[in-house]
C-alpha cells in the first residue's frame, strides 16, 4: 500500500498508544504495592523485557546513535558507560537491595542510615535526578510529533504528556510494567528493521553488527568505514574512527555513565517487582540480552546514516536537495543557509563555509528517510521512539511519586496516613510530575543524550556510594552518608552549572578542570563522596547494632 509517511504514523502510533491504554486499564493498580512494585509479582522474563524499555529510553534510541554518527569514536562512551553500567548494577546492587525488600531507594537509604534526615535528602535527590532525566525523554517525544505528526514540539509533547498521565497514573508500577513489555517490542523492532534494510543494501549483509565493517556493494574492494573515514576527511571533519576527546575525559565520562547506572533509581527499583532474590538476577541477565540487541546495532545505525547522510546534501544543487532534507527543514531541526549564495549546499567542517546546521537527535528518526526505505519503516520507527521515550518516562514519574507519597509523606510528614489516601496522593503526584516533565521537555537545557548524561552524573556523585558502601560495610554511618552525598551532589551541581548556564563560553577542553567535561565530573563527585563518607564516618561513632545486623542479613544468601 502507498500510504504516506504521515498516515503510516497515524496508523502504527495509534496501534502502539491504544494497546497502551488498554494494558493500563487492564492492569489498574488497586493497592500501594501494586502501584509502587506491582505487588512483588512480575515474572523474570517480563521483568527482564521492561527494565529494558525503561533503561532504553529516548536517549538510547533516538540520541545515541546521532552521537555516534556525528562524533565517531567519540560517542563510543555512550555505549561503553551504559553497558558496563548494567553489568554493575546486575552484579553488585540489584540482588541485594531485592533482598531488602522495601519500595524505593530513599527507603533503603533511610533505613540503613537510621536516619530521616538521610531520607529526605535521597527524596530530593531522587526528584532532581528523576526530572533531569525525563527532561530528555519529553524532548524526544517532542522530536518525533514535530516531524512525522506535522505539529509543534510543544504540542507533541503535550500530547505525550496525555499518554503517560493516563497509564501511569491509572496503572502504577503495575500498569507501566506490562506498558512497557509492550513498548520493547515495539522499539526494538522498530530499531532493527531499518538497520536490516539498509545494512542489506549498502553491504549485501543482513546482520547490521557485521554489515558496517563489511565491503561496499556499489564499490567493492572498499569497506564502509574506510570510505566513511575518507569522506569525513575529505570535507574537514576528520577521521571518523578516530576520536578527538582527551583519555582522562574519555575514562571519567564512560565511569560516569556506569556508576549513574548503577543508581539510577527508576532502574533499581524494578527489581523490588520480582517475587525472589533470584529472579532479580535472572530478570538482570534477561534485560542485559535486550539491552545488548540495540546496543551492538547503534554503531552500524550511526555508521550507515552519516554515510548516506554526507554523501546525499554534500555539493547539491539547494533546489534539487533530498526530500528528507525539506521533510525535516519544517521542523526547525535541519537548516541550509546558502552562504556564498552559488545555489549549492555546502557541508564542510569549516563553520564559516558550513552551510548545513543538523539536529543530531534525528539522525535515528530521519535514517529511513535519507536511504529512501519504504514509508511503513518510517511510520514503525516514529513508533519505536516514542515507545522509548514514553517507557522511560513514565518510570521515572513513578519513581518522584513514590518519592513524594511513601518517602515523604508516609515515612515523614504522615506515618498515619491510610493505604487509599497514600495510592491518591501517589496518583496526584504522578499528575503533577507529567506537567513539571512537560515544561522541561519544552525548554530542555540541552539535546537528548546530553541531558541524560548530566542526570547519570548527579546519580553518580549522590546514591551510587551510598548504595554500595551501605551494602558492603558496616562501619559507614549516617552522619557519613550524609556529608558525601552533599558534598558530591553539591560539587557535581556546581560543577555543571558554571559550565552549561553560568558561563558556556568557557565550556570547552582548555577550561575545564584536569580536562574532565561535565558530563564527566559525576565521576570525581562520587570520588570525593566515597572520600567523605569513609573520613567523616571514621571520626564519629559506629552504627547501633540492628544496623550492622541488617547489613549482614542483606549479603548473606538464604
Amino acid at each position: 500500500m502507498d500510504w504516506s509517511i504521515q498516515t503510516w504514523t497515524f496508523i502504527l502510533v495509534g496501534l502502539s498508544f491504544a494497546v497502551y491504554i488498554g494494558i493500563a486499564i487492564w492492569s489498574k493498580a488497586s493497592s500501594t504495592k501494586d502501584f509502587y512494585v506491582a505487588h512483588g509479582q512480575v515474572s523474570p522474563l517480563a521483568n527482564g523485557l521492561a527494565t529494558a524499555a525503561d533503561w532504553m529510553s529516548a536517549a538510547s534510541f533516538i540520541s545515541m546513535a546521532g552521537i555516534i554518527s556525528f562524533s565517531g569514536r567519540d560517542g563510543s562512551v555512550y555505549l561503553m558507560g551504559w553497558t558496563g553500567g548494567y553489568v554493575l548494577l546486575a552484579l553488585l546492587l540489584a540482588p541485594y537491595l531485592r533482598k531488602f525488600g522495601k519500595f524505593t531507594v530513599p527507603d533503603f537509604i533511610g533505613d540503613r542510615y537510621y536516619s530521616e534526615v538521610a531520607r529526605f535528602i535521597a527524596v530530593v535527590c531522587v526528584i532532581f535526578i528523576s526530572f533531569t532525566y525525563v527532561a530528555g525523554q519529553m524532548r524526544g517525544v517532542g522530536v518525533v510529533f514535530s516531524r512525522f505528526l506535522d505539529v509543534p514540539i510543544h504540542i507533541g509533547v503535550i500530547i505525550g504528556m496525555a499518554i503517560v498521565f493516563f497509564y501511569a497514573v491509572i496503572g502504577g508500577m503495575k500498569g507501566i510494567t506490562y506498558t512497557q513489555v509492550a513498548q520493547y517490542c515495539v522499539l526494538i523492532f522498530a530499531f532493527l528493521v531499518p538497520a536490516i534494510y539498509i545494512s542489506i543494501m549498502m553491504t549485501g549483509n543482513p546482520i547490521p553488527q557485521i554489515g558496517f565493517g563489511s565491503e561496499l556493494i556499489n564499490e567493492p574492494g572498499t569497506f564502509l568505514l574506510d570510505k566513511l573515514d575518507g569522506l569525513s576527511e575529505e570535507l574537514g571533519f576528520g577521521t571518523y574512527t578516530d576520536g578527538t576527546k582527551s583519555t582522562i575525559d574519555v575514562f571519567f565520562i564512560t565511569a560516569a555513565l556506569m556508576v549513574g547506572t548503577a543508581g539510577l533509581p527508576h532502574v533499581i527499583v524494578r527489581f523490588f517487582t520480582v517475587p525472589k532474590v533470584r529472579d532479580a538476577r535472572v530478570s538482570a541477565g534477561y534485560a542485559l540480552i535486550f539491552i545488548a540487541i540495540l546496543y551492538t546495532t547503534a554503531p552500524a545505525i550511526a555508521a550507515f546514516a552519516r554515510l548516506n547522510m554526507m554523501q546525499s546534501v554534500s555539493e547539491v544543487e539547494y533546489e534539487k536537495r533530498p526530500t528528507w532534507v525539506k521533510n525535516w527543514e519544517t521542523t526547525g531541526l535541519i537548516k541550509i543557509e546558502d552562504k556564498n549564495n552559488d545555489g549549492i549546499i555546502q557541508y564542510v567542517k569549516d563553520a564559516g563555509q558550513n552551510e548545513v546546521t543538523i539536529d543530531r537527535d534525528i539522525i535515528v528518526l530521519a535514517n529511513p528517510e535519507i536511504a529512501k526505505l519504504p514509508n511503513w519503516v518510517i511510520g514503525l520507527v516514529a513508533a519505536g521512539g516514542l515507545a522509548a521515550a514514553l517507557s522511560t518516562a513514565a518510570g521515572l514519574l513513578l519513581v518522584v511519586s513514590t518519592a513524594v507519597a511513601h518517602d515523604l509523606v508516609k515515612k515523614q510528614i504522615k506515618p498515619d496516613i491510610t493505604e487509599k489516601q497514600e495510592l491518591r496522593l501517589a496518583r496526584i503526584a504522578a499528575g503533577g510530575a507529567v506537567l513539571v516533565a512537560g515544561y522541561f521537555g519544552i525548554n530542555p537545557p540541552g539535546y537528548v543524550a546530553q541531558v541524560v548524561a548530566l542526570a547519570f552524573g548527579l546519580a553518580a556523585a549522590s546514591f551510587f556510594p551510598a548504595i554500595v558502601m551501605g551494602i558492603f560495610s558496616t562501619r559507614i554511618n549516617k552522619e557519613g552518608a550524609i556529608a558525601g552525598i552533599l558534598s558530591g551532589l553539591l560539587f557535581t551541581i556546581a560543577y555543571i552549572v558554571y559550565f552549561k548556564f553560568v558561563s558556556p563560553e568557557n565550556n570547552s577542553a582548555e577550561h575545564w578542570w584536569l580536562g574532565i567535561s561535565p558530563e564527566g565530573i559525576g565521576t570525581l563527585g562520587m570520588l570525593i563522596n566515597f572520600l567523605v563518607t569513609g573520613v567523616v564516618s571514621y571520626f564519629t561513632p559506629a552504627p547501633p547494632q540492628h544496623v550492622i545486623d541488617l547489613v549482614r542479613e542483606i549479603r548473606v544468601p538464604k
